[in-house]
């Protein structure tokens, strides 16, 4: 299977440390489920410019909705106070208000579900002293990531109150987008490290697991580029593949001084950047999935191997097809949805492509 996520065979499997250990790693799992689908809705609400339909960070009584009509009038006079309703949605309504309302409370209230799903596992783990050794200060910190992800949520959504904003600063986003790639990439490392704790591969496997690491580090730059591709909307322009604007390389791609705000800031540039990452990234993913056919035996590692280039491909493909359609809501959504995809993919790969542990020689 290309995701081989059964527990390993180890010395003392069935015992009470083994099963506490698999129930652990199936609930962390369950909870990167749940922080896929948050980063699926979150592309959602970002297209569709719902992210600053509630202008009030409430994480207890913002649990609910607005229950009566006086408090949606109160929370869209608000909301007609910021330069996105002035600029944007002058006019739309109460009906156009509670549209973008329903998807941002999504967004929200499906943070919180992650939240309870967490800390309700973490303590009902810890209290019946479930938790395998060594593993509660990883979880615990887990938690900590957790929490502030919230706070850097309302610190990217403030961002967009500023004066002549309509979006949130695209800095902001991609931390926020970084953080929650970094907790689904901690959760499902975790699990895979409960489910198999040990590496199992041997030497032949270190040229494949080395073209393996380069291309997951261009993976993780691709996504974070396009976090600010996101964050500009330059996804909206130069809807051409392979070429922009005719060229390869278009010009205008230093226009802003100093030449660093061309990375972030440069409509052109950021584009560029992300087709470029997204390309070398790809190819990367393609050469692991060759070397891991001429040195790895068949099995999970190689698999796993095989899954990832599957995904990249799929993934490059989405990302042709939202830019040359001009970035619907639909094909958008899949692709940052996808992204995720991709980067559990990485993760399965390289967990089983870790080296198997020295073992000490045999006594005569």
């Amino acid at each position: 299977m290309p995701f081989d996520l059964r527990p390993q065979t180890l010395p003392g499997d069935g015992t009470q440390a083994s099963a506490d250990a698999r129930a652990v790693a199936y609930w962390l799992l369950a909870v990167a489920g749940l922080v896929w689908a948050m980063v699926a809705i979150g592309g959602a609400t970002r297209l569709t410019g719902s992210g600053l339909s509630i202008m009030e960070w409430a994480p207890l009584s913002g649990t609910l909705p607005p229950m009566s009509e006086a408090e949606w009038q109160r929370l869209y006079d608000l909301y007609r106070t910021i330069p996105q309703y002035a600029l944007l949605n002058a006019g739309f309504g109460m009906e156009g208000f509670k549209e973008i309302f329903w998807l941002e409370w999504i967004h929200r209230f499906w943070g919180r579900l992650i939240g309870l799903a967490y800390a309700g596992g973490l303590a009902w783990f810890w209290l019946r002293g479930r938790i395998p050794a060594g593993f509660k200060p990883r979880l615990f910190g887990l938690l900590a990531l957790g929490g502030l992800q919230g706070a850097v949520g309302w610190y990217m959504v403030a961002s967009g109150f500023e004066a002549d904003r309509t979006a949130v600063a695209p800095y902001r986003l991609v931390i926020h987008l970084g953080l929650a790639l970094l907790i689904f990439s901690a959760l499902v490392w975790t699990a895979l490290g409960l489910l198999r704790p040990e590496g199992t591969a041997t030497a032949e496997a270190r040229p494949v697991r080395r073209m393996l690491k380069v291309a997951v580090w261009s993976l993780v730059a691709a996504m974070l580029a396009g976090g600010f591709v996101a964050g500009t909307r330059a996804g909206f322009s130069y809807n051409t593949f392979p070429l922009m604007d005719g060229q390869w390389v278009p010009d205008g791609y230093l226009l802003l001084d100093p030449w660093w705000r061309n990375m972030t800031a440069n409509i052109l540039a950021v584009q560029f950047n992300h087709r470029l990452l997204a390309t070398i990234a790809a190819v990367m993913a393609l050469g692991a999935v060759w070397a891991a056919k001429r040195r790895l035996p068949p099995g999970p590692a190689r698999n796993a191997v095989y899954a990832l280039g599957a995904t990249v491909a799929l993934q490059y493909a989405l990302g042709v097809a939202t830019l040359v359609h001009v970035v619907p809501v639909s094909l958008g959504t899949l692709h940052q949805a996808t992204a995720v995809l991709v980067l559990a993919a990485a993760l399965v790969a390289l967990h089983g492509l870790r080296p198997a542990p020295a073992r000490p020689a045999p006594t005569p």
